[in-house]
């Protein structure tokens, strides 16, 4: 049997210690890959969340955009609610309807001489009084009907596609219901067909 000489032992050595380096180096490589492939993908990952984010971001400024170009309506709903107002006041006749129908009988009092007929002094006392309070209220009636009209109007001259709130448009319709109700009795209390003075003989 052959004994194996020192140089083929340092031989063979050498050799398994060129395998294991070899083995070491490729191990290090694909370490290396891996690290690069995880790497990879974590920023791929990033970019994705920087890229969800940006998106969430846009979408939300278009809708703060949209909101602030949006027409808040108040100035509609508050001619609405004026509109409604006014017609109560025309119709109840309000405190300046009161006023007028009171000077218009002071007047009357003042300027009708004692010997007159009783036809024209009741005329002169009370219905100039009665005709004045009509005229106020339909003045109301007629400002609470131009400004429901407005109102209801005003979508058809702004911006397209921006649809005018419901209540706005229910209060609106009530102001202009209640303006052309007053305003019609308002017309019938000065043409007497109405509660016109009693006929008088005088």
């Amino acid at each position: 049997m052959t004994t194996k000489t020192e140089a083929q032992r340092d031989a063979e050595t050498r050799e398994e210690s060129t395998e294991a380096q070899a083995a070491e180096a490729t191990e290090s490589t694909e370490a290396t890959k891996e690290a690069e492939a995880t790497k990879e993908a974590a920023e791929d990952v990033q970019d994705d969340d920087a890229a969800a984010e940006a998106a969430a971001e846009a979408e939300l400024s278009a809708l703060a955009e949209a909101e602030a170009d949006k027409p808040s309506g108040v100035g509609q709903g508050a001619g609405a609610i004026v509109s409604v107002a006014l017609g109560v006041v025309g119709l109840s006749g309000g405190w300046l309807g009161t006023i007028a129908s009171a000077r218009a009988q002071l007047e009357g009092q003042l300027t009708t001489a004692q010997s007159a007929g009783i036809a024209k002094q009741i005329s002169a006392m009370y219905g100039e009084a009665w005709h004045s309070a009509a005229l106020v209220g339909g003045l109301f009636s007629l400002v609470a009907l131009v400004i429901g009209a407005a109102v209801l109007a005003r979508p058809a001259f702004g911006a397209p596609g921006k649809p005018q709130a419901l209540w706005i448009k229910s209060t609106a319709w009530a102001g202009l219901a209640v303006g052309l109700i007053g305003l019609l009795l308002a017309v019938a209390k000065y043409t007497d067909l109405i509660l016109g003075m009693p006929g008088t003989s005088g």
